[in-house]
């Protein structure tokens, strides 16, 4: 997304609208990663379980 959609879409919807949905979409990027990671560790600890 370009900057000029960006300030149309910013006209359009308002202001605190546009920014809810850039935040939105960035922390479900992080969120994604977060689960992922959560998987690897939950992985981890299983297999060091079954070793004991």
């Amino acid at each position: 997304m370009d900057t000029k959609e960006i300030f149309n879409a910013a006209s359009n919807f308002g202001f605190p609208m546009v920014l809810s949905w850039y935040l939105l979409l960035r922390m479900e990027q992080r969120l994604d990663r977060l689960t992922q990671c959560l998987n690897e560790l939950s992985k981890a600890i299983i297999s060091k379980h079954k070793e004991l």
